[in-house]
């Protein structure tokens, strides 16, 4: 019985590892169409508006774009870090994560979500996210500083639901688009909130059940 157990834990490591290896794989490639600098490929055809009036918009951008996808394996592999036994190596990831989601990341997240499409709906779900996104950040290293580990670990697992929402928004576009066709613009305003509510539900139940 012992050993159904160990193999069975073994195996859902496995498959969270080459799950997450996936999704990442898709998000590398999602980041490599912006290098080199060109303002007019992908998801920059559809903010032109942006682009051409502020100045600022693009380095903002690519600030988001370059940094979310070291936030997302530093995430991944700081929280994985009690598998492999590096205690070091947890450490320096998770220095890692921190430092570019309070500098970089959530900041300019905060920033695009104020000019992000679906209107008002959507505006408000991502200037939400970028900030509990920080703030629970900046929670989990601030008891990490006070050796509070067991907090400093829920807290880091809710700042990794956010940073999940790059991945789940995109799950759900493809679903909500093939199963019902609707406009782009309510697209837009469906998984703002969907892309980071469940996520957040998910680990707030698993920290209630104590299997975080």
């Amino acid at each position: 019985m012992l050993s159904v157990k160990i193999n069975t834990a073994v195996l859902f490591k496995i498959l969270l590892v080459l799950g997450f290896a996936y999704f990442f794989w898709l998000m590398l490639k999602i980041t490599l169409e912006y290098i080199p600098f060109n303002p007019e490929v992908s998801f920059l055809m559809i903010k032109q508006t942006e682009v051409s009036a502020r100045p600022e918009y693009l380095p903002v951008f690519y600030t988001h774009v370059y940094t979310a996808i070291f936030v997302l394996l530093s995430g991944f592999l700081a929280l994985l870090r009690k598998d492999f036994g590096f205690k070091n190596f947890h450490r320096n990831m998770g220095k890692m994560y921190i430092f570019l989601i309070l500098i970089f990341a959530a900041p300019s997240g905060i920033y695009m979500g104020i000019f992000a499409n679906g209107g008002i709906l959507s505006k408000i779900s991502f200037v939400i996210l970028g900030f509990l996104w920080w703030f629970s950040t900046l929670k989990a290293y601030q008891l990490a500083r006070q050796k509070k580990f067991k907090e400093h670990k829920q807290w880091m697992w809710r700042s990794f639901a956010f940073t999940l929402s790059a991945i789940t928004l995109r799950m759900w576009k493809v679903i909500i688009v093939y199963l019902f066709h609707p406009n782009p613009m309510d697209v837009y305003q469906i998984i703002a909130w969907l892309g980071w509510i469940p996520n957040i539900l998910i680990i707030e139940y698993l920290i209630t059940k104590k299997h975080l």
